[in-house]
């Protein structure tokens, strides 16, 4: 598989392409696969999530927190108050629960994580603005 070029996902499959409802908080396209879904056993719902080049999501929060595990491509996490920290395959980035926060792909990369919703009974993500053109633009 050619390496910089991940819309076919790498390890798991890449999943659907976001309904309107949810990608509404994205800057463009982004695909899903639920590996685990919501369930009241495990409680931990798990995603393989594809961003094409140039997408991130808005800025939001989980009232449960979050754990991400990049398996391909470049991206980009930022909590609110800090600077942005570049990801690359085998980063984790573990989200305490109610941080303001937002990821997602380079411009010039694929980007691809699994999506660890912990104590997912605490509630769903909470959405809010994107992040500023400007801020993203600045990252290389």
């Amino acid at each position: 598989m050619d390496k910089s070029n991940l819309s076919e996902s790498v390890i798991f499959p890449k999943g659907e392409e976001l309904p309107e409802f949810l990608s509404k908080y994205f800057t463009g396209k982004v695909w899903v696969s639920m590996l685990v879904g919501r369930d009241n056993e495990f409680n931990c719902p798990i995603g393989n999530v594809t961003f094409e080049p140039g997408c991130i999501n808005n800025w939001h929060q989980h009232p449960g927190g979050q754990i991400l595990l990049v398996t391909g491509g470049r991206g980009y996490y930022q909590e609110e108050g800090k600077p942005a920290r570049e990801l690359k395959p085998g980063d984790v980035v573990t989200i305490a629960p109610d941080v303001k926060h937002w990821h997602g792909a380079a411009h010039d990369s694929w980007f691809v994580h699994l999506s660890v919703e912990t104590n997912a009974n605490a509630g769903p993500a909470e959405w809010l603005e994107p992040v500023a053109d400007e801020e993203y633009n600045k990252l290389k």
